[in-house]
């Protein structure tokens, strides 16, 4: 981590992948996942989404949400394996229930738009409700629109303000964010945007 984000030692990413192997070697759960980063963004390697996947999985094997999440990541977008979206359901059902608000809303988004299940407006909400809770921006977003529409909850313009204003208000920037977790919320939404929806 220390050569990654260059902290006390000059930025090297090769140096940083040669530690990382060494800790996932034994096992490491967080070394697992920030090996299967450096290959899913070519930090120090050679881009290499199936080596990624290797790599998250045993992390996710281990019960670390971050890597469950970017595990249904690579699923759902079929980078390094073949897509498939009761796959990247799992992971997600598995990051989401420990609470990890980019899960809760990556399955927000499979109910609402019917990815991999059938669609379910109501567990949409539940998921966003959950995910917005913990102030994840595009999860309140879409909550308003719930409300907006009346879409697995009763329509409720007030509520929707409520939940558009705090999806605007500004929030604090996380200590490192997951390049994975942020592309594919990103991804969700223009996904969400294909259905005609705000």
């Amino acid at each position: 981590m220390t050569y990654h984000d260059g902290k006390g030692v000059p930025r090297d990413d090769a140096e940083a992948v040669k530690w990382y192997r060494q800790a996932a070697a034994q096992g490491y759960a967080l070394a697992q996942f920030d090996l299967g980063d450096a290959y899913h963004d070519g930090e120090g390697v050679p881009r290499d989404d199936a080596e990624a996947v290797k790599w998250y999985r045993q992390a996710a094997g281990q019960g670390l949400a971050r890597a469950q999440l970017n595990l249904g990541v690579m699923y759902d977008n079929g980078e390094g394996v073949p897509r498939d979206d009761a796959e990247a359901l799992k992971w997600y059902r598995q990051a989401a229930a420990q609470g990890y608000a980019p899960a809760q809303y990556n399955l927000g988004v499979m109910y609402d738009i019917g990815k991999g299940v059938p669609r379910d407006d109501a567990e949409a909400v539940k998921w966003y409700r959950q995910a917005a809770a913990q102030g994840a921006a595009l999860a309140q977003y879409n909550l308003g629109v719930a409300y907006h529409d009346g879409e697995g909850v009763p329509r409720d313009y007030l509520e929707a303000v409520k939940w558009y204003r705090q999806a605007a208000a500004p929030h604090r920037a996380t200590r490192r964010r997951n390049p994975i977790s942020a592309s594919c919320m990103n991804a969700a939404r223009e996904c969400r945007a294909t259905t005609g929806r705000p």
